[in-house]
């Protein structure tokens, strides 16, 4: 019983960890909302190697259709070129 009732009294060192502690959450309050929102900014910005993939997925989609006209365009002109017209 006696346990109990040295619990409930406060020693002057348990309030100065307390004091302290109080002090040291207000001041990183302020850091760890930065640091918060470092992190969420971080994870929705885009990265080089996704603006690398979309830039890559273009430019193969334009040498495609690139490619396709000028397969179709050079084929047409070997069919109005026959040498038996001469």
């Amino acid at each position: 019983m006696g346990r109990k009732d040295a619990s409930t009294a406060r020693t002057p060192v348990d309030q100065y960890r307390k004091q302290i502690g109080k002090q040291d959450y207000k001041k990183t309050r302020p850091m760890l909302r930065a640091t918060r929102l470092k992190a969420e900014a971080k994870k929705t910005a885009l990265g080089v190697k996704e603006i690398a993939l979309v830039l890559a997925a273009i430019l193969v989609f334009l040498l495609a259709f690139y490619a396709f006209f000028y397969l179709n365009i050079s084929n047409e002109v070997d069919l109005d070129l026959d040498p038996d017209e001469n």
